[in-house]
């Protein structure tokens, strides 16, 4: 990988990107990783600003490049909510490494620039809030949100979240917080590999965004709802999960 961008290595077969949500790291797939390994050449990324990438400051077009240049080969790429932005950045960006891509509870961007304003205005919040209490104290107050309610606390792996750093985290959410990112809504029709786009059921909002995220790809992108779940869909049901993954994977 480039250097400063930390990546995981695990498993055999075809190769499969994995990239993690805000707070998270490369060991943040759980159960759901280790069966993915069974069956793939799994290369789990530490986006910038976390785990051990925690130094590498980019915003997601930068952090984009750098993973497509750190892999350097053609592979299935999946991204959860943060992660599922950068992945998208990559499948855009650079479409010939991407045979196929998965979207777990992911966004296109915001659309209205006043409302995107008043995002990038809460997420310099949420950065300064870090620095100042520092990471942990963040940590448990961010796992408390109602977005990740229905998230165990033994699948939400806080022990493998501080592993990182306040100042990363914060440069994260300065650098690519959805209220930086320009939305993509009008260019989700240029990616022509299979794409696979998951929610949970019980996270109204991503349902919706992943409808919409279907519906502006085209006949190439296929839904699939998590029934139990969720934000953090893959998490919390990774049985149901892997069932839904894992033939997308395979061709089928």
């Amino acid at each position: 990988m480039t250097p400063g961008l930390h990546v995981e290595t695990w498993g055999h077969g075809d190769p499969l990107i994995l990239v993690h949500g805000f707070t998270q790291s490369a060991q943040a797939w759980g159960r759901l990783g280790d069966d993915l390994g069974r069956r793939h050449r799994v290369i789990a990324l530490d986006a910038p600003g976390h785990g051990g990438s925690a130094a590498v400051r980019a915003d997601l077009t930068a952090g984009a490049d750098l993973m497509a240049a750190g892999v350097r080969e053609r592979a299935a790429w999946a991204g959860y909510s943060m992660g599922g932005r950068y992945a998208l950045h990559v499948a855009l960006r650079h479409p010939e490494q991407v045979e196929r891509l998965v979207l777990i509870s992911a966004t296109a961007g915001i659309d209205d620039p006043a409302e995107r304003a008043v995002r990038r205005r809460s997420d310099a919040a949420l950065a300064d809030r870090i620095e100042k209490e520092g990471l942990e104290p963040f940590l448990r107050w961010w796992l408390a949100q109602p977005l990740f309610s229905t998230l165990p606390p033994e699948a939400a792996e806080l022990d493998s979240r501080l592993g990182g750093t306040a100042t990363g985290l914060a440069s994260s959410l300065r650098l690519a917080g959805t209220g930086t990112q320009e939305p993509l809504w009008d260019q989700l029709d240029r990616l022509s590999m299979p794409v696979l786009v998951v929610a949970g059921e019980l996270d109204e909002k991503y349902v919706q965004l992943a409808r919409r995220l279907v519906a502006g790809i085209g006949s190439g992108a296929r839904l699939a709802v998590v029934p139990g779940a969720g934000h953090a869909c893959h998490l919390e049901q990774p049985d149901l999960f892997g069932r839904v993954i894992g033939p997308f994977l395979d061709g089928n």
